[in-house]
């Protein structure tokens, strides 16, 4: 299981995501460009003491992220407020990698196109979306239910 930031625009998000993703045992992608200069340095301090402890691949744009070969061993599984399916509805696999888009303008056409599937949370109507990070969490953590992968934390 992996989890993906598409072209993050907040940096606190990122060191949100760092910490989610080090504290579960979650590998890391970012996918460039973000908003942000993305600089080691800057990673360190949005990380915070986490840092060392989240496993964290950089791609310098989607088609690179494409081509690891990560992607090939599951689907690429975006969380997005239109999605296709309700994420407690959706049989994840271990293989998966949850991706979210950008905080400032959402998923782009191209993720779309590269995703196998969608996912959305049901929330209340008429409110229009989560924090990207709350939003991956929630979902990583049902994802992690089914595939059994909070047993192995424990």
């Amino acid at each position: 299981m992996r989890l993906a930031l598409y072209q993050p625009d907040i940096p606190q998000n990122l060191g949100a995501a760092l910490r989610l993703s080090a504290c579960l045992g979650v590998a890391l992608d970012v996918i460039e460009p973000c908003g942000f200069p993305l600089t080691d340095a800057s990673m360190k301090r949005a990380a915070l003491d986490y840092g060392e402890k989240a496993l964290v691949t950089r791609h310098r744009s989607l088609a690179t992220f494409q081509s690891t070969p990560e992607r090939n061993e599951g689907r690429l599984v975006l969380i997005e407020t239109d999605g296709a399916l309700n994420f407690h509805d959706f049989a994840f696999s271990t293989g998966d990698t949850l991706v979210v888009g950008r905080e400032s303008a959402g998923s782009s056409r191209e993720l779309y196109a590269a995703a196998q599937a969608s996912v959305r949370i049901p929330m209340v109507q008429g409110l229009r979306s989560l924090n990207v990070i709350n939003a991956a969490a929630i979902v990583l953590s049902e994802a992690m239910r089914q595939t059994g992968a909070w047993e192995k934390l424990a």
